[in-house]
């Protein structure tokens, strides 16, 4: 079977939308999705598992007599998709009617996605990949020879997505996209018999871009660098998070501006629109148009088209993201529903991790965080993390089994610099971020 859509495939989609709205419905939206991914699973340098898996499903969304269901189905015959279109409408006539249902206003739509290639997201060496070809480039990204290694796991997957929405209002949007990524986890031991880990792992959209040479020697080297902990006393001192991890921080800034969160009050963000909660250096923009890079999309998932804009400007809250019925809820403007590849602005002008850790002096250095929680509603939160202690600007010794407390306006408010050392791989473009007055705890 194909990895992309075939027209069969597409014409069926069609069809499933006349023959709703023929039966009675006042609106449809269907989107057909289907994607492929081949995985070889490694250990200690070999082979140990592959996977090949295909998924075809298909989601139609009615809007009938005020009243509104979504219903899916992987089985594409058509036949059988009727019936299934059938029974749905009459479940959705059981329904509550819900003035807020609709589909978005054919003027927001995307126009610009026809082929689902315009953002130079599928590889067409991937119609090239064999069997053979990916067990070689697998293997060939092994190290499996550190004088202190334990065992060393690996993954490597490549993936082709395709997706359609079409809509009963003339909505035809199509993405496509492959994606190509390497990981591994390595376990050390120290001199003592105790075994530490480290991952480390890359992805891109096209293969000539992943960097799969040194993934399993950058994992063993975090391992290793891991080794000798010593325990500091808590207090307040400077938190630097590596870009790696650094989404653990911006992540419930964009949750707490989501239209459900919004709407059920269960965000610290309600009532921020326009408001300056954060300092001057801070910006965070959507960038979702960008040819080539990971995650972006020229239309979220009712088929309105995305663009470019802050979410964030100057400490100034700039959007809310509002799909078309919470936005009829709230009584506000839609807008997309969801940021799409978010980005945050260098700030201090340092371009690497090295040169910020000079700019800081001292402080704790996070690599990863190990739990913890936080509260949406108050932003308040407490999450366990390991990292380095780092004095005079450089990495002195590791430190585990740490907490920092605090709440998420006033940690950025401490906000003292970042790097410009986001990995593109990643679906957030977030630097190494730097804050002063941190809580930290033993």
């Amino acid at each position: 079977m194909e990895a992309i859509l075939t027209q069969a495939e597409i014409s069926l989609a069609q069809h499933c939308l006349e023959y709703a709205m023929a039966q009675g419905a006042g609106k449809v939206r269907i989107t057909l999705t289907k994607s492929l991914m081949n995985l070889i699973g490694l250990l200690n340098g070999e082979v140990d598992k592959t996977s090949h898996a295909l998924d075809r499903s298909l989601q139609i969304q009615l809007f009938v007599n005020g009243r509104y269901g979504a219903f899916s189905s992987n089985r594409l015959e058509r036949e059988g998709l009727e019936d299934f279109i059938r029974e749905a409408i009459d479940t959705v006539k059981m329904l509550e009617e819900d003035s807020c249902r609709d589909l978005p206003a054919p003027e927001r739509v995307a126009k610009d996605a026809l082929t689902g290639r315009e953002l130079d997201l599928y590889d067409p060496a991937y119609e090239e990949l064999s069997a053979s070809k990916r067990r070689e480039i697998a293997l060939a990204s092994c190290f499996h020879n550190g004088p202190m290694l334990i065992s060393e796991e690996g993954e490597y997957s490549d993936s082709v997505f395709d997706s359609l929405t079409i809509d009963s209002q003339g909505l035809y949007a199509r993405h496509t996209e492959t994606s190509f990524e390497i990981g591994y986890e390595s376990t050390v031991e120290d001199a003592q018999g105790n075994h530490l880990s480290s991952y480390w792992w890359d992805a891109a959209p096209l293969l000539k871009n992943l960097k799969w040479k040194d993934c399993a020697r950058t994992a063993y080297e975090r391992a290793v660098a891991q080794i000798g902990p010593q325990s500091v006393p808590g207090g307040k001192c400077n938190l630097i998070v590596d870009s790696e991890c650094a989404s653990k921080l911006v992540t419930p800034l964009i949750n707490a501006l989501g239209g459900f969160a919004l709407q059920q009050k269960n965000s610290f963000l309600v009532d921020s629109l326009g408001k300056k909660l954060f300092p001057d250096n801070l910006t965070i923009l959507d960038v979702p148009r960008t040819p080539g890079d990971t995650g972006c999309r020229l239309f979220d998932s009712e088929g309105v088209a995305t663009r470019e804009m802050p979410i964030i400007e100057n400490g100034i809250v700039k959007t809310y993201f509002l799909n078309t019925y919470i936005a009829a809820k709230m009584g506000m403007e839609p807008t997309v529903e969801d940021a799409t590849r978010v980005k945050v602005t260098p700030v201090g002008g340092c371009r690497s991790q090295e040169e910020l850790l000079a700019k800081v002096g001292d402080g704790i250095l996070v690599t990863g965080f190990n739990g913890g929680n936080s509260n949406p509603v108050t932003g308040n939160f407490s999450y366990g993390i390991e990292g380095f202690i780092i004095k005079d600007g450089e990495k002195a010794h590791p430190v585990r089994e740490m907490l920092i407390t605090g709440n998420f306006l006033s940690l950025w408010a401490g906000l003292i610099a970042t790097a410009d050392d986001a990995r593109p791989c990643l679906s957030k473009l977030i630097p190494t971020l730097a804050f002063k007055d941190v809580d930290f705890s033993a």
